[in-house]
């Protein structure tokens, strides 16, 4: 059985074919923010998902002009295919994915197997970065079905232990028992409390993934999930550290198996963790 909507998804043979389709505009978006720099998809432009999508002053994204100024600038129209692809298996590029999504804008994939797969496969890098006459853009929504905050959280709880809903926690097994505060290698990211939110089932998000990147099987995924209660009838919260892998898994559900109700909590343990009269528990 295919993905419920393998339109999301294209290889890197086609970007090859398209990259310099006219209603096409390629975008990196990398936790390593300095390889773009040193080589990236021929006709592809760059967002720091750190500096371009966030605003310190209120720990929270740029405002709808904020984001029309910002596609504006890569001459991004409203119906413009854009195709994302980055480091770490597409981590930030399913995270430029869910917020362009939030954003109202229709026509987004992800480039399946991300850099990694595209380097590995030998197909061409350049160093130029593109210039494009800019647009005009206009957001028409913004989509607060597949966001949730905190107090949304505290609500599905009730959900969860109805059976009715399910909170998917797509960090490691170290952060979701407790033995973590933080992902190995991000000490800053970390939180005062280590474990998870109550009733969330633990499916660490590099499970889903191939050796070469790509998203593993529609039949392997929906086991993978299904067998842990998260069905296609709940309602679903998936959360991790500061929500770019659970972009990640909001990505898999909502598209490669067709869920209809899955939020991402983008304040993730980061919030929650830090959070005064908040439940957690542990597993350690």
């Amino acid at each position: 059985m295919s993905y419920v909507h393998p339109e999301v998804l294209v290889s890197t043979d086609w970007v090859l074919e398209h990259h310099k389709d006219a209603n096409i505009r390629i975008i990196e978006v990398s936790e390593d923010f300095l390889l773009y720099e040193q080589g990236h998809v021929p006709g592809s432009v760059k967002i720091d998902w750190h500096t371009n999508l966030q605003r310190e002053d209120i720990r929270d994204f740029i405002d709808a002009a904020g984001f029309e100024q910002l596609v504006s600038q890569f001459g991004i129209s409203n119906d413009t295919t854009v195709i994302f692809y980055g480091d770490k298996n597409n981590w930030w590029a399913a995270y430029a994915f869910w917020f362009f999504k939030y954003n109202g804008h229709q026509n987004a994939m992800l480039m399946n197997g991300g850099r990694a797969k595209w380097v590995a496969e030998g197909k061409p890098l350049e160093k130029e970065t593109p210039q494009y006459a800019a647009s005009q853009y206009h957001v028409p929504y913004r989509d607060a079905s597949i966001r949730a905050f905190m107090p949304d959280v505290l609500k599905h709880l009730l959900e969860v232990n109805a059976g009715r809903g399910a909170l998917v926690d797509v960090r490691s097994a170290d952060e979701y028992s407790g033995k973590l505060t933080h992902m190995a290698d991000y000490p800053q990211e970390g939180a005062l409390r280590g474990g998870h939110i109550p009733g969330a089932i633990s499916q660490p998000w590099a499970q889903t993934v191939n050796p070469n990147g790509t998203f593993k099987s529609h039949e392997e995924l929906s086991s993978m999930y299904g067998n842990k209660g998260v069905t296609a009838e709940k309602d679903v919260i998936a959360y991790c550290r500061i929500a770019e892998r659970s972009s990640h898994t909001w990505f898999i559900l909502k598209y490669l198996l067709g869920y209809e109700k899955v939020r991402n909590y983008d304040g993730s343990w980061t919030e929650w963790g830090n959070m005064v009269g908040v439940p957690i528990e542990k597993s350690v």
